[in-house]
């Protein structure tokens, strides 16, 4: 007889329409057995790709649910539908909401908040409640280049989902919570091919069917050039819940950025986040793709 794993209390922040990651990560999170999913958030992701993007993020979110055909409800809130106005207004939500609440739960260990876009809720949520500052709480972001070094080119200058919000990084950065930053430096080297994609995840079921047909679509609208690739760039923030040492991180000063997403490289008496460096990628896509299989009817049906 075996006992019940211990589990580490999460929140994903997830604009999951905004690509074609997101969904991976998502999958990857809910067939956790050690991840103990607290909610999902909708996320927004400005209004470049759609003037409904938060909207978009909840109806994808629900589809994955239904593709996934859990045995147990997930809790499901949406987050603000637009960027915070200023760095001392928040955007109430049902999402900044849950973030408080649940940080607030002592008792129950680290509380996880993985960012896979946007940090809008996050600030909001610190401006609605500043004393969440106190608590027992980790920021996940997946967001933001690797501005500390000096040689990697930044271009386009503002990472994309840094630039949905760049006023809500400010005011997480300046906070007290602990961050855990991966820059586009280290997400965007989680790659992996379609003919892999094909082999190890299309196989299983409608969610399998999914995952890769939905990727292979977004890289078909949105890529001007060839590709049979996608960079699997959420997937670290699920990672580091699963497996805090799939990392290797540098202590830096938290950053302040500029509206136009320029970076103050150090500036004297500011507290330090941790920025990964790399990441255990191997590790990370083949937890998720036995997971994904496993998953999957054994009889070979639709789930």
């Amino acid at each position: 007889m075996t006992s019940e794993p211990q589990r580490r209390r999460a929140i994903i922040n997830t604009d999951a329409k905004n690509e074609a990651d997101d969904q991976y990560a998502i999958v990857h999170a809910l067939l956790s057995p050690t991840i103990d999913i607290r909610g999902l958030v909708a996320a927004h992701f400005g209004t470049v790709r759609s003037q409904r993007s938060m909207e978009d993020s909840r109806d994808e979110i629900d589809l994955i649910l239904e593709l996934l055909a859990l045995d147990h409800r997930v809790p499901v809130a949406n987050g603000a539908a637009h960027a915070i106005p200023d760095p001392a207004t928040p955007v109430d939500s049902p999402g900044a909401r849950l973030i408080i609440d649940e940080a607030h739960r002592s008792g129950e260990g680290t509380l996880h908040v993985a960012f896979l876009g946007p940090l809008t809720d996050m600030a909001s949520a610190l401006l609605l409640d500043p004393s969440i500052q106190d608590t027992d709480m980790v920021v996940i972001w997946i967001g933001g280049h690797h501005y500390y070094d000096p040689i990697y080119p930044l271009q386009p200058k503002v990472e994309f989902n840094l630039s949905n919000d760049i006023a809500a990084a400010n005011v997480v950065m300046a906070s007290r919570l602990p961050v855990w930053q991966v820059p586009s430096s280290v997400y965007r080297q989680v790659a992996v091919g379609y003919a892999e994609l094909d082999a190890r995840v299309a196989p299983h079921g409608r969610l399998g069917r999914y995952l890769v047909d939905q990727l292979h679509e977004w890289n078909a609208t949105h890529h001007a050039g060839p590709i049979e690739h996608r960079s699997l760039g959420d997937s670290p923030a699920i990672g580091l819940i699963l497996n805090p040492g799939s990392a290797h991180f540098s202590s830096r000063p938290a950053p302040v950025f500029a509206p136009d997403g320029s970076t103050a490289v150090s500036h004297e008496g500011t507290r330090n986040v941790l920025v990964a460096e790399s990441f255990d990628t191997r590790w990370l896509l083949e937890d998720m793709f036995h997971k994904i299989a496993r998953h999957a009817p054994a009889d070979g049906a639709p789930r």
